[in-house]
């Protein structure tokens, strides 16, 4: 198989989604990759070590989309991607696209074989790739956090894990997965007073016993999460239903209520975010400021930190992409159920419950169309 990999063009996103020792796993398997010039730049991979892995360099974006069967990306396409949809072609990569309805359509329009990293789930109900960017998120937060908490940064000027005789900051988490987790030990190993709110009483009972320092654990109700905000430096989202608009947990009367220089991230914004406050930004321009709170809205975090996060999503996704690659679309999604359940979009339809539920549409089964 032919497989592209086109530049992110994402704002500063720096992530690649194949390394060149991937490139390497798939040449050796058979398989011909196109790399685009510099796709690998800002992980601190060179042309050169592409080639030496057996990749061809090209030199466009245009020709690392058209010319593949198979497009592996990190972020969904952007608009002036959409030319390079088309109906042999099969794309594999974060899309979120409950938060996406021009994208939706397009890949529909298209007829493109759309597979999501994020809805790529295994029998027990994890999810395999979109694990470990929620793991490297979620520790940003948290780095996030503090930055903007600073006072030269609009902040209310307080340090995170306090001193002795001053008080910590406090920190609530909504949603206890694997993006609150993660948050939750790096402000606890900053010495922060930490709340995590989950509607899962099983999931707060396991987190209160592995997870050490000043830790507080909550229902999910809108009167323990309206309390909580309230004495808030910071608030972190951290809420996932799997392929779904992510639900606005945090109102805007909460955030009034919020002293200002209180900090919001809503990890959950590339799903629609959890605060109603909450909008997109980018690393070019990360926050604005509502009722005195700043809100950061950046929808590729994990872009900030590319080296790290293109390691982890590579080792998570390559063998999916090799299996894709070894056994085509069809074979390949037939044969493993979790690649099935990631096709958001194939032949023309909307394939994820969640997605097709958010637009008002029908889903239709993968299987029912292959």
């Amino acid at each position: 198989m032919i497989i592209g990999v086109p530049k992110e063009i994402k704002d500063k996103e720096h992530r690649v989604s194949l390394t060149p020792g991937g490139a390497h796993t798939l040449v050796q398997a058979g398989h011909r990759i196109l790399v685009e010039r510099d796709a690998g730049a800002g992980s601190g991979f060179a042309d050169e070590e592409y080639v030496q892995s057996g990749a061809e360099i090209v030199a466009t974006h245009a020709e690392a989309w058209t010319r593949a069967e198979m497009v592996l990306k990190v972020k969904e396409p952007l608009p002036s991607e959409y030319e390079f949809l088309r109906p042999d072609l099969v794309l594999f990569t974060y899309l979120h696209l409950a938060a996406e309805e021009r994208l939706t359509r397009e890949l529909m329009a298209k007829r493109v074989a759309a597979i999501a990293y994020e809805t790529v789930e295994l029998a027990d109900g994890s999810l395999p790739l979109l694990t470990p960017m929620s793991e490297v998120a979620g520790k940003m937060s948290i780095q996030i956090a503090a930055h903007y908490l600073e006072k030269t940064h609009g902040g209310r000027g307080k340090l995170l894990g306090g001193v002795p005789g001053v008080r910590p900051a406090d920190v609530v988490i909504i949603g206890g997965g694997v993006v609150g987790t993660a948050a939750a030990r790096v402000a606890l190993g900053m010495g922060a007073d930490v709340t995590i709110i989950d509607i899962d009483l099983d999931r707060l009972r396991y987190l209160g016993e592995i997870l050490h320092g000043s830790l507080t654990t909550l229902a999910s109700n809108a009167y323990n999460i309206a309390e909580a905000v309230k004495f808030a430096d910071v608030v972190i989202g951290a809420v996932l239903i799997k392929g779904a608009k992510a639900p606005r947990l945090v109102t805007r009367e909460m955030v009034r209520t919020m002293t200002p220089g209180s900090v919001i991230v809503d990890v959950a914004i590339d799903q629609g975010g959890s605060v109603e406050t909450i909008h997109p930004t980018t690393h070019s321009d990360p926050i604005y400021v509502v009722d005195g709170v700043i809100h950061y809205g950046v929808t590729n975090i994990p872009g900030a930190v590319p080296r790290t996060s293109t390691y982890a999503l590579s080792n998570a996704t390559l063998p999916y992409a090799r299996k894709l690659a070894d056994l085509g679309f069809a074979r390949a999604v037939k044969t493993d159920p979790a690649l099935a359940r990631g096709v958001n979009v194939f032949a023309g339809h909307i394939t994820y419950a969640a997605v097709a539920d958010t637009f008002g549409m029908k889903p239709r089964p993968v299987s029912e169309l292959l």
